[in-house]
């Protein structure tokens, strides 16, 4: 969110309310990188009063992620939260999170810590990699996911993912995850020989 700072007159309260609202628009379709003339357009108003209003960038994007990514990432984890089984609990954690990085550039943008410098971009990305480490350590504890796999593999793993998406963004989704199921299979713990 933007600073709390001297009160805007309407009009010019107006004019962040329709930046932030085509930022969220631009940022959905092309992610975090896409160019400030494109949110400029399509609020009607010129990057000068971006920058003047936002300081840049940066601060346009942190006054948006909320809204834009963290809903989606907190949903994703509440959601996996309720399932019982640890294991299930932790593939449908990475189910929806490449599922995420597929649908929204932005969300993939965020996780592939695209903005290194964004203090609420990276207390995000770290809000995901401790809940993926904590259902990991669950799902280890079933005896049922690899031993050797690590909170950081987890991490490349989501983070190869998201290279995935972004470099192969005319396959199909289907395709996508068809393909992702066999890395969760992977992870699965080889089954006991029989006596």
């Amino acid at each position: 969110m933007t600073e709390p700072g001297p009160r805007l007159r309407a009009d010019a309260q107006r004019n962040v309310e329709d930046i932030r609202r085509a930022a969220l628009d631009v940022f959905r379709i092309g992610g975090l990188s896409s160019p400030l003339g494109e949110v400029a357009r399509a609020a009607g108003v010129s990057k000068g009063t971006i920058y003047h209003r936002f300081g840049g960038r940066q601060g346009l994007i942190d006054a948006v992620v909320e809204d834009l990514v963290a809903e989606r990432i907190t949903g994703i984890i509440a959601t996996v939260d309720t399932i019982a089984d640890p294991v299930e609990r932790f593939e449908e954690y990475l189910r929806r999170i490449w599922l995420l990085q597929y649908d929204e550039p932005a969300a993939n943008d965020v996780l592939l810590r695209a903005l290194p410098a964004s203090e609420a971009v990276n207390s995000l990305c770290e809000h995901a990699s401790e809940a993926a480490g904590r259902l990991l350590g669950d799902a280890q504890a079933t005896g049922r996911i690899r031993h050797d796999l690590t909170p950081d593999d987890v991490y490349l793993l989501i983070w190869e993912r998201g290279i995935i998406a972004r470099a192969c963004d005319q396959q199909p989704r289907e395709g996508y995850r068809r393909r992702f199921e066999y890395t969760l299979a992977g992870l699965r713990a080889p089954a006991e020989p029989s006596p």
